[in-house]
């Protein structure tokens, strides 16, 4: 019943955009373009800024009618928990973008996590993820998970001998982050997706991180790619919004009753601010990885900084990995103060510019202290074994000038010294 939505027919919506933009141009299009233009379903009004549908559900001409389109015989959209005109324009959007088959939007980046990978496993089954994942997705991993009698494993993502001596009988789901969260470790996308093969698994992977503009997991061999949308896509703080993309036969077999029985829907006007964020989602990201590379460079070089890591410096310990499968460093850097959480918070209260939050992707520098606010449910022993310290700091690099964000850690740091 979804799928058909995807091919909306009724009269309501004319197709408005030139004759010479056919599908094979729309396949040429660079992300920028598709960005402003992808999906996109005008109304007889012919308005310029997609329209919100701020409904629930839909009317039809007929009982008749009403039947067909319940079973499936006539196109068109039956209860916005379902499917809604908006948010198709964003999913058909992002599928564009990410060069997906199908995609569904979900009210928040965790509903697509979760879905994404409940909707793949039963009692019985076996999960191996990457130790290195945000607070909440471990807290599916470890806690939630074997609840249902579902059996995990949780291994170093960087060492494919642990992925492959992980694997069980009956492993169905690989997980991971890459980059990580908050300590930006990289983890070969393609290698994984390999061992899952082998093992008839599938591979999810939450590119959050990276964007869907400097890393395509799905062209590295994953089967299901999961984002906050909250973050960049949004990028300004404005709301919650997440996405889960894969092939379509993955969609409509496992995906979608899940989505549809559970109502981890997005609002239509969420999905409206997303289509906004969508365009300027280069631009943005562009320019905040141009800040966040200086910066990193400037930190790296400061006496109080003990360690930097940023996936556009030589010295990432997966430097070889970043050149094969990604295209950009990132918006983000991890960083450790010298003096612990004493160091870390002197840092975080000297702070002018750049604000203290548990957010990213924004276009305000935002920072946090995983310890005592993302990760701050994990042991410290757990913490230590990712790479989170107490004077860790996750920065992400908003659209300030360069030169104010670089004046903004002197200050702070100065402080601290």
């Amino acid at each position: 019943m979804r799928k058909l939505a995807r091919d909306f027919l009724r009269p309501v919506f004319l197709c408005l955009e030139p004759e010479t933009m056919t599908s094979d141009n729309r396949n040429n299009w660079k992300p920028a373009t598709s960005l402003v233009h992808g999906g996109t379903l005008r109304s007889q009004f012919g308005e310029t800024s997609e329209a919100i549908y701020m409904t629930q559900g839909f009317v039809y001409e007929s009982a008749e009618a009403a039947e067909a389109r319940f079973k499936g015989d006539e196109p068109g959209f039956v209860y916005s928990r379902y499917a809604n005109p908006t948010n198709d324009m964003f999913e058909r959007r992002m599928c564009e973008l990410e060069g997906a088959e199908e995609a569904r939007a979900t009210a928040s980046g965790m509903a697509a996590v979760a879905a994404a990978l409940l909707c793949s496993v039963s009692a019985g089954d076996h999960v191996v993820a990457a130790r290195a994942l945000f607070g909440s997705c471990r807290w599916i991993i470890e806690t939630l998970m074997p609840r249902y009698g579902i059996e995990t494993t949780l291994v170093n993502g960087t060492d494919l001998g642990e992925w492959e001596r992980a694997v069980r009988p009956n492993t169905k789901i690989f997980f991971l982050e890459s980059p990580t969260n908050p300590t930006l470790e990289v983890i070969d996308i393609a290698a994984v997706a390999r061992l899952a093969n082998q093992a008839n698994a599938r591979l999810v992977v939450d590119n959050v991180f990276a964007t869907p503009l400097q890393q395509k997991p799905l062209e590295l061999g994953a089967h299901v790619v999961v984002y906050s949308a909250t973050k960049h896509i949004d990028g300004q703080g404005r709301c919650l919004g997440g996405v889960v993309l894969s092939d379509r036969k993955w969609i409509e077999e496992h995906f979608q009753d899940y989505f549809r029985h559970t109502g981890p829907s997005l609002s239509p006007f969420n999905a409206w601010t997303l289509l906004k964020g969508l365009e300027t989602l280069p631009v943005r990201v562009r320019q905040q990885t141009e800040n966040a590379g200086r910066l990193a460079d400037h930190l790296a070089s400061h006496p109080a900084i003990e360690k930097v890591l940023y996936p556009g410096r030589k010295d990432h310990p997966q430097a070889d990995i970043i050149a094969r499968q990604m295209t950009g460093g990132s918006s983000l850097i991890c960083f450790n103060v010298k003096g612990g959480k004493a160091g870390a918070f002197s840092l975080l209260n000297g702070l002018q510019i750049v604000k203290i939050s548990n957010n990213l992707g924004d276009a305000k520098s935002l920072i946090t202290h995983p310890a005592t606010t993302t990760h701050k449910n994990m042991t410290a022993e757990a913490r230590a074994e990712v790479g989170i310290l107490d004077g860790t700091l996750r920065l992400s690099v908003g659209l300030e000038d360069g030169d104010d964000l670089i004046e903004d850690f002197d200050r702070a740091l100065a402080k601290l010294a």
